[in-house]
């Protein structure tokens, strides 16, 4: 018998998982390490002060608390075991190529002194607007710039390492991990029992994380819930530079909904699509392929010569309103919900399993009124 097993082994589950044994629990990651995992495939933008991916409040004042626990978390994991979490501060830039950029270059403006004023965020002094030169000086296969704006506070997450550092350290915390796909959550007398696997397997449990993704919605029917969440497709391509010291680059944003994202080992990543009605279909396409290359050469036009690395395929789990789900489900006691996280799920993910965690464990009164913003019950 476990105290709580965590089903699905990306970012979020890890988190959980990791914070459930680090907190006492006797736990079990049950994953299936499917095809398609937006853990696997997402570009690791940290930078929230600067987001423009959604209006809500409630999102903005998360994603703030999320991007906050980032650094306490890499170095306590970082202590904890023997291995890189792949994050790492640096800045970013949100560029205006063309002069028809410029309205949308002056709401983020508009946008970023709001926030300022309201939650003093972006801090003081951490953002600035540079001119062409000083843009390419930091990036520089980028096309001259109309306007960039620079933010200091940014930060990167390789999304695979940092997974893989919650397993370690998790284990070094007493967390069982099992390669195992979950078929149903069994309930007995309105509460939850235990799982069963497709090899006929059963583990007993006292509460169950369904942190699966995308594919989260199997298990709505069984629970009596609603988990509006469906998969979203991204497609995002990795540009080998070669002898380029693109460790110190910063993340590159334009106005087109694209980005570029560069790492220690003389790569950019660059992407990425948004394909809503995909389906669990992790494909690469063509059509894909040419939309985030197009975009990416008319920002950075200097990686024409780069080799293409590699190109990954993530399927976000993206919620009905844009919003996680989290937090203990209306229906069955002790099943807890911690997914819906689109296309933020690296940026919000390890705090969302942080606040999941608690809650099991006994959470704080603040963390329970922040969980509550984002229940599945809403969708009743």
């Amino acid at each position: 018998m476990y105290d709580t097993i965590v089903v699905g082994g990306g970012i979020v589950g890890a988190s959980a998982a990791y914070h459930l044994a680090r907190g006492g629990a006797e736990t079990l990651l049950l994953d299936r390490h499917d095809a398609g995992r937006a853990t696997d495939a997402g570009a690791g933008i940290l930078s929230p002060a600067t987001s423009s991916r959604t209006d809500s409040t409630a999102w903005f004042e998360f994603a703030l608390d999320a991007a906050d626990y980032y650094p306490t978390l890499a170095d306590r994991l970082t202590e904890e075991q023997d291995g890189e979490t792949g994050y790492a501060p640096c800045g970013l830039l949100s560029v205006a190529v063309d002069e028809d950029e410029r309205a949308a270059f002056e709401t983020e403006f508009e946008r970023i002194a709001d926030r300022q004023e309201t939650y003093g965020r972006p801090a003081p002094g951490s953002v600035s607007e540079l001119s062409s030169d000083e843009a390419r000086a930091l990036f520089p296969p980028l096309a001259e710039t109309d306007r960039c704006l620079a933010y200091d506070d940014a930060a990167r997450v390789d999304g695979r390492t940092f997974t893989a550092a919650f397993r370690r350290a998790g284990r070094n915390h007493g967390l069982a991990v099992a390669d195992k796909d979950v078929t149903r959550i069994d309930r007995e007398d309105g509460s939850i029992s235990g799982v069963g696997t497709a090899d006929g397997d059963r583990y007993d449990a006292e509460t169950v994380v369904v942190a699966g993704g995308a594919w989260s919605g199997a298990f709505e029917e069984s629970l009596g819930v609603s988990i509006p969440v469906e998969p979203q497709r991204g497609q995002i391509l990795h540009l080998d530079l070669h002898d380029a010291d693109t460790e110190t680059w910063p993340i590159v944003g334009g106005f087109r909904g694209h980005y570029m994202v560069p790492w220690p080992d003389d790569r950019v990543a660059v992407g990425a699509t948004r394909e809503t009605g995909s389906g669990f279909d992790a494909r690469t396409t063509a059509g894909g392929v040419r939309e985030v290359l197009d975009e990416a050469l008319r920002v950075a036009p200097g990686l024409a010569d780069a080799e293409v690395r590699d190109i990954r395929v993530g399927l976000r789990p993206r919620s009905a309103d844009r919003l996680p789900v989290l937090g203990p489900i209306p229906t069955v006691d002790g099943v807890h919900l911690a997914t819906g996280h689109g296309a933020t799920g690296l940026q919000l993910g390890p705090y969302s399993g942080k606040l999941v965690a608690d809650s099991i464990l006994g959470e704080p009164a603040d963390e329970s009124a922040e969980l509550e913003r984002f229940s599945a019950a809403r969708f009743s």
